[in-house]
C-alpha cells in the first residue's frame, strides 16, 4: 500500500521519530565503570530467556552509537528517543557517580546535536541497578529516594542541552511482569510484591516530574504508559465487566493517579489492598502536571472471564487462537487500537499532549542480497500512521509518532527472536542494513 500523507499533513509542531533503550542496545555490560542491573542478573538464570541469549554485547551501540546516529541522519530522522542505564550512571545506585557513564551520554547527546537529531532522554528503562534490587527494589519505599537522586543527577549532567524527558516507560509492564508474574525481571510474583511496586513507581513518576520541572528551565517533562485496546470476547455481562476490570490495570492504573483520580479501586476492587502501603500525603504526591504523556500501543485484547485467574477474574484470549493477522509475539495487527488508545486518553481533562512513543511490529526478517523486504511491517507502520492522523484530524491531542525501534536489538525475555527495527542488525557480525520500512520512513521525511 502507499500512504498518502505526508509529515507536513500533520503540522509544524508533530514530532516524529524512533525509539531505543539502553540495556537493549548498548552492550558494554561490566565495562567503564557500569554496575550491574536487574536485567544483568535475570539473564543469568537458566530458562528466563529465550534460547539462553543475553544483552552483553546486543548491538553495541555503546562503540557505534556515533555510527548509528550518522545512519539517522542519513534516514532523515528527526528526533531519536533512548533511555539512560541508571546502572551505568551509578553504580551503586546512589552515592558516587561513575564519570565514565556520564561522559558517554554526554557524547550521544552531543553527536545528537550536531547531527540535527533532537535527543528525547527516558530516565528509567526497566534496568534498576542490583545493589538497590538487593535491598528490596521497586517494593522498598526508599526508592522514592534512590530515584530523586538518580533525577537530580541526570538533569544536573544533560539538562542544559536535553529538553525532552521521559520519567519512567511502561510502569506497568515492569511492576507486572517483574513483580507480579515474574517473567521479566526481577522474577517476583505475587500480590504482596506488586501492589507495594506499583504505588512506588506511581509516587515516582511524579517526583520525578517534579525534579525536572525544578532543575532544567523550559524542559517539557512527560512519562509513558503502556496501553491497549480492550475488547470484551462476548456482549455477555462477565465478559464485559472483565474488560472493565483489565481496562483498570492495563491503561488506567498509573495515570489517573497522576491526574489526582486516584487509583481504580471501584472497577478493580483488588486494589483497595493497596491502602497499607499508602501513607497519608501519597495520593496529593502522586499528582503532576505533565507537559506531554508517552502512550505506547500495539495491539488490541479480547477479554473473557474466567474465574480461575485470581483477583482480576478475566483472561486474554491469544490472538493465535482468534484467527486473525498476528505478530512474531502473537498480537494482533488491529490499526483502529492506536486511534482508540488516543481517543482514550484525550478524554482526560489533565493530558495536554499525547505522543506515540512506541509503535511498530515484529515480523519475520530475511536478510538476502543486501536487503531485508519486510513488507508486513511497512503496511503495519502505514496503516497506524493512518489512524494516527484520523485521531489528529478530529482534533485529539495528539502531537507525535515515534517509531520502536531504530535497530532490532535485545527483546528482553523474548531474546533476539522478534525484530523490531528499521534497521536490521546481524548479530554475528553487527552490520547494520536498512530494511525496506527503514527506506519508506526516511522517504517519508523527504
Amino acid at each position: 500500500m502507499d500512504l498518502k500523507l505526508s509529515p507536513s499533513d500533520f503540522g509544524d509542531d508533530f514530532v516524529w521519530g524512533v525509539a531505543t533503550s539502553a540495556f537493549q542496545t548498548e552492550g558494554a555490560h561490566n565495562l567503564y565503570g557500569k554496575g550491574p542491573s536487574i536485567w544483568d542478573m535475570f539473564s543469568d538464570k537458566k530458562g528466563a530467556i529465550y534460547m539462553g541469549d543475553n544483552a552483553e554485547k546486543t548491538c553495541d551501540f555503546y562503540h557505534r552509537y556515533e555510527d548509528d546516529i550518522i545512519l539517522m541522519k542519513i534516514m532523515n530522522i528527526p528526533n531519536f528517543r533512548f533511555s539512560l542505564s541508571w546502572s551505568r550512571l551509578l553504580p551503586e545506585g546512589y552515592g558516587l557517580a561513575n564519570p565514565g557513564g556520564i561522559n558517554f551520554y554526554n557524547r550521544i547527546i552531543d553527536c545528537c546535536l550536531e547531527n540535527g537529531i533532537e535527543p528525547w532522554i527516558t530516565l528509567y528503562h526497566w534496568d534498576l541497578p542490583q545493589v538497590l534490587e538487593d535491598k528490596g527494589g521497586w517494593t522498598n519505599r526508599n526508592m522514592l529516594y534512590w530515584f530523586e537522586e538518580y533525577v537530580q543527577l541526570c538533569a544536573r549532567c544533560f539538562g542544559d542541552r536535553v529538553k525532552h524527558w521521559m520519567v519512567l516507560n511502561e510502569p506497568m509492564v515492569f511492576t507486572g511482569a517483574g513483580y507480579f508474574l515474574g517473567v521479566h525481571a526481577p522474577g517476583r510474583k505475587g500480590l504482596k510484591n506488586f501492589l507495594p511496586a506499583a504505588h512506588h513507581a506511581v509516587l515516582c513518576q511524579a517526583r520525578g516530574g517534579k525534579v525536572l520541572r525544578s532543575a532544567v528551565q523550559h524542559a517539557k517533562k512527560g512519562t509513558t504508559f503502556s496501553c491497549s485496546m480492550i475488547t470484551p470476547y462476548s456482549n455477555s455481562q462477565k465478559d464485559i465487566k472483565a474488560a472493565k476490570r483489565a481496562d483498570a490495570l492495563l491503561n488506567r492504573l498509573f495515570v489517573e493517579p497522576s491526574l489526582g483520580l486516584g487509583y481504580p479501586i471501584e472497577t478493580l476492587p483488588v486494589l483497595d489492598r493497596m491502602k497499607r502501603y499508602i501513607q497519608p500525603r501519597d495520593i496529593v504526591d502522586s499528582i503532576f502536571d505533565f507537559d506531554f504523556i508517552g502512550i505506547q500501543g500495539y495491539t488490541r485484547e479480547v477479554i473473557k472471564h474466567s474465574y480461575l485467574v485470581p483477583y482480576l477474574k478475566a483472561k486474554i484470549i491469544d490472538a493465535s487462537k482468534r484467527k486473525v493477522t498476528t505478530t512474531l509475539m502473537d498480537w494482533e495487527v488491529y490499526p483502529p487500537s492506536i486511534y482508540e488508545m488516543i481517543s482514550k486518553f484525550s478524554s482526560y481533562k489533565g493530558i495536554k499532549k499525547i505522543i506515540i512513543s512506541e509503535n511498530g511490529s515484529a515480523f519475520e526478517d530475511t536478510l538476502e542480497g543486501g536487503v531485508v523486504q519486510d513488507h508486513d511491517r511497512l503496511s503495519y507502520l502505514q496503516k497506524h500512521i493512518q489512524q494516527v492522523y484520523k485521531a489528529k484530524r478530529e482534533g485529539f491531542k495528539i502531537n507525535g509518532y515515534f517509531v520502536w525501534s531504530f535497530t532490532d536489538n535485545f527483546e528482553w525475555a523474548q531474546g533476539y527472536y522478534p525484530r523490531f527495527g528499521l534497521v536490521y542488525v546481524d548479530f554475528k557480525n553487527l552490520k547494520r542494513t536498512i530494511k525496506d520500512s527503514g527506506k519508506w520512513y526516511s522517504a517519508f521525511f523527504k
